[in-house]
């Protein structure tokens, strides 16, 4: 059973990252072995540091080739390579190396899995302006280079990851597609805000997928999509490739529930956001997942060593401090050691 976070911690700046850093691995620094609970360290990431640092922006430092900038509206793509990038994207790269650097010192000895967080091809698409103007979702010859870029510089992010954490028995990529749904279902507003984009074709949704989480595996890293948001084609997301799922239970319809209980039995990760992000649980995350276990008709001995909890939200809200996220990783780790 395998306990780990989503990702985003509260904090602004580089104390804050190393307070981050060691929450995670005193709380998740537990490698486990078969049939035990074992934990997933990660990569932090300090939203309150500013967009260099948000999901959109730290994922952008990880892209090859396309350079980028910040403008009111969010994000923009600069025409010709990253030397034309804008101070907040060079930002952004420089944050990323310095919190390597940081997970370096932390885990120079760590043998267990380790797990980093980017934004999918559909998000970044959804969220992120052509050099022109509007989404890069508009042109679908901009979404592909996008998701081709993203795709190559993830070759390099593992590769990087695997240098500083030579020991680290696995890598795990979590790739982020909270606005999938609504890239699939034209809810996505363009720039006027008078009108939608259109509705992107599954089998586009599946191809543009399939070639980021190809180049995971291909770097010899495990690709997991995660997602709390409703009407995510889990379906879909297995077939494109992905090793693993992470799900919210809560978010799930019928489809959704019986899609992520197929993977599982298939023999992919399933990773349940079950623990609060504050307070106590009205019903404690280990029951949650039994729960949901008999309610797709799943034997528990079965899944186990596939099967995780998490947080179900990330931690970087405003009411959110490092003994806040310290009592969920926590909970995680004791939800997965009780459910082994």
């Amino acid at each position: 059973m395998i306990a780990t976070g989503i990702g985003p911690h509260p904090g602004s700046d580089a104390r804050g990252y190393d307070e981050a850093l060691r929450v995670v691995f005193a709380e998740l620094g537990e490698p486990g072995g078969h049939g035990a609970a074992r934990g997933l360290p990660y990569l932090p990431q300090l939203p309150g540091r500013g967009p260099a640092a948000d999901p959109v922006g730290r994922t952008l430092a990880v892209v090859a080739e396309l350079g980028a900038d910040l403008q009111p509206a969010g994000w923009r793509l600069v025409g010709g390579s990253r030397s034309r990038s804008g101070i907040d994207h060079r930002r952004a790269r420089s944050l990323l190396a310095q919190d390597l650097d940081a997970a370096e010192a932390h885990a120079h000895e760590w043998d267990g899995d380790f797990k980093v967080q980017v934004t999918g091809p559909w998000t970044l698409a959804a969220r992120v302006e052509r050099p022109r103007g509007d989404k890069v979702l508009a042109d679908h010859g901009a979404r592909r280079d996008l998701a081709e870029a993203l795709a190559e510089g993830l070759r390099e992010h593992v590769a990087d990851v695997r240098r500083r954490l030579p020991r680290a028995a696995r890598l795990v990529v979590q790739v982020d597609e909270p606005a999938l749904p609504d890239v699939l279902g034209a809810k996505v507003p363009t720039a006027s805000g008078f009108g939608k984009h259109r509705a992107i074709d599954l089998p586009e949704a599946s191809a543009l997928l399939r070639v980021v989480l190809e180049a995971v595996t291909e770097a010899d890293a495990e690709p997991w999509v995660r997602s709390a948001a409703r009407g995510m084609p889990w379906g879909l997301v297995a077939g494109a490739g992905a090793r693993g799922l992470m799900v919210e239970p809560a978010a799930l319809g019928a489809d959704g529930h019986e899609a992520v209980a197929e993977a599982l039995e298939s023999g992919r990760v399933v990773v349940l956001g079950v623990v609060p992000e504050t307070g106590p649980a009205a019903v404690a995350p280990a029951e949650r997942v039994l729960r949901w276990l008999d309610m797709v008709g799943l034997d528990p001995g079965e899944v186990a060593d596939r099967l995780g909890v998490s947080p179900e939200v990330g931690q970087a809200g405003a009411a959110a401090d490092a003994a806040g996220v310290a009592r969920a990783l926590g909970g995680a780790m004791a939800a997965a050691r009780s459910l082994s």
